[in-house]
């Protein structure tokens, strides 16, 4: 989502300044890639690039595409085989063993449900949503691009109504939580792209200690959301903590009446208050948080369960399963900025659903593939 917010963003700065822009879309990946279907770059017609589509190995070519997608103001699709070392055609020589599908949209402001304004619905709410891009990878056909917009309960928001037939697909997408490709069964050989998106990342630290900065500036890098929780006034400042999108001083039994906790929200405790930990677990164990982590030795978490337990509250396993302390992944961090990182590295594994082992150990591919569908 980060990616996609950057993208608006510059588009709003292009616009303002008269810039004509184009959208580039990796829609398709067969083998390996950098980059997975649904990640987008925005160009500029003075060369500005927002977003990544690649490891930066692709970006030169796909600059000059999108460029004459601007120019002569239509969508174009760009195969990349960059398994082919000697592939004289684009000349990049990447060896990455993969074949990149690159659709490049170009925004016509004046169009009504344009991709950027599809892009745009998903900074109203704080809801998952999926968006659906057609592209056919047969020559010469016409590329209809981001056609769709939907969330759950709310009405579809086409920008061509010839393509609802895609619908269920793309509600499906959104039922499994998952990315699909789907081969759509006509005479452009059209296939469907669902791309299906998360909202931002909440990220709710307890705390507002000088170990608490480098986590907010690290958590900031990712583009996810801060919102800083602390009983002292004195050190949950904005001057302190500019990237924080909000900062609450409160005491614990008010913290989450100002927060909004779903399947993309993570707490982290790290006040060096023993209470005021205690306080804000004991009201965390009763929601749905996915997600709790305290800072602090095992006999610290121990204690704590100690004292809920005292108190008669019982915690499942499934609740102990949502509860890591110490918290981090196991880096040999020492100064605040490494357990940041180790912080951050395990909130990423648990989201991710993985171990957080080293992917040299790793025997299956590293991204997770997108799911396909054919239809005969």
């Amino acid at each position: 989502m980060k990616e996609i917010s950057e993208i608006l963003k510059a588009h709003s700065q292009a616009k303002a300044t008269g810039k004509k822009t184009a959208l580039a879309t990796v829609v398709k990946v067969e083998g390996s890639s950098y980059r997975q279907p649904g990640a987008r770059m925005l160009v500029t017609e003075d060369g500005l690039l927002t977003g990544a589509i690649s490891g930066g190995c692709l970006e030169g070519d796909a600059l000059r595409k999108a460029l004459l997608s601007i120019h002569q103001q239509q969508n174009k699709l760009i195969t990349y085989n960059t398994s082919n070392e000697d592939d004289s055609e684009v000349g990049l020589q990447l060896g990455c063993n993969g074949i990149v599908h690159i659709l490049f949209e170009y925004i016509d402001d004046e169009v009504g449900n344009n991709p950027i304004k599809l892009l745009q619905q998903l900074e109203l709410e704080r809801k998952d949503a999926v968006i659906a891009t057609v592209f056919s990878l047969k020559r010469q056909a016409t590329q209809q691009g981001t056609i769709l917009f939907y969330r759950e309960n709310e009405a579809p928001i086409y920008r061509s109504d010839s393509m609802s037939d895609i619908l269920e697909d793309v509600k499906q997408a959104l039922n499994t939580k998952t990315t699909l490709i789907k081969k759509l069964h006509d005479e452009q050989q059209n296939e469907l792209l669902a791309d299906y998106i998360n909202p931002p990342v909440s990220l709710i630290i307890v705390g507002a200690g000088n170990d608490v900065q480098p986590l907010v500036k690290m958590t900031s890098l990712l583009g996810w959301e801060i919102t800083i929780g602390e009983g002292r006034a004195t050190h949950a400042t904005k001057k302190r903590f500019p990237q924080a999108k909000e900062i609450l001083v409160v005491k614990p039994e008010q913290l989450l009446k100002n927060i909004i906790i779903d399947q993309q929200t993570y707490f982290v405790l790290i006040t060096h208050n023993y209470r005021y930990d205690l306080a804000v677990l004991k009201l965390l164990v009763k929601t749905n948080c996915n997600y709790i982590g305290i800072l602090g030795p095992k006999t610290k978490l121990n204690r704590m369960l100690d004292d809920l337990n005292n108190e008669g509250i019982e915690l499942t396993d499934e609740k102990l399963n949502t509860i890591y302390g110490p918290i981090g992944l196991d880096l040999g961090a020492e100064t605040s900025e490494e357990i940041a990182l180790s912080i951050l590295a395990e909130i990423k594994a648990v989201m991710s659903g993985k171990q957080g082992i080293s992917l040299k150990y790793k025997t299956e591919k590293i991204h997770t593939p997108t799911n396909r569908i054919c239809v005969i």
